[in-house]
């Protein structure tokens, strides 16, 4: 029994534990709280470690976690939080839709984390999954319990506001160029 009980732990660990970083990461970009998202994280591997028996070996163990992480974090959202869909967020809708402004090509990571934050709940998760956790579409409705048409308009029009949001950054002045512009006035 001992040993059973030894090699199912062994089996949780060496299944579960690598994908760690990858679901704090994602529960943080959809949370947008550290601490929140640590306590999803922590209830996720509960979870999985209560309904480990169930899990068939060779199956995809991290789009497992992902479901049950998504889980965890709509059950706390329904919890916690009402979600309101606000004339504003209908307002940035109409406006991602009909213009794309060109992207800077300096972008850095905090400028495209913080135009991922702006990213509405619904698209954001989609777009977190499938281009930065590389899930393929099917994969992401089964996480999610969404339609796979669901996926990919979601995803289409959260790549169409991050791109917008990307767009909208003030570009910095770089030194260079403002030298060159003073040195070329001639007074």
């Amino acid at each position: 029994m001992v040993e059973t009980q030894n090699a199912s732990v062994e089996s949780f660990e060496a299944e579960a534990l690598p994908h760690f970083d990858d679901l704090y990461r994602t529960a943080v970009r959809v949370i947008g709280d550290r601490e929140i998202a640590e306590d999803l994280v922590q209830e996720t591997y509960l979870e999985a470690w209560k309904s480990f028996r169930r899990f068939e070996p060779g199956t995809n163990c991290r789009a497992w976690l992902f479901k049950i992480l998504f889980h965890v974090i709509h059950h706390h959202r329904r919890k916690w939080f009402r979600f309101k869909f606000t004339r504003e967020d209908e307002a940035l809708l109409e406006q991602t839709l009909v213009y794309e402004p060109p992207i800077p090509q300096d972008i850095t990571d905090e400028d495209m984390l913080a135009a991922l934050d702006r990213v509405p709940q619904n698209y954001r998760e989609v777009l977190l999954l499938a281009d930065v956790q590389e899930f393929s579409y099917k994969e992401v409705a089964d996480t999610l319990n969404i339609p796979i048409g669901t996926v990919m308009s979601r995803l289409s029009r959260g790549r169409v506001i991050l791109r917008t949001q990307l767009g909208a950054m003030p570009t910095p002045v770089r030194a260079d160029i403002t030298h060159q512009a003073a040195s070329s006035v001639s007074i």
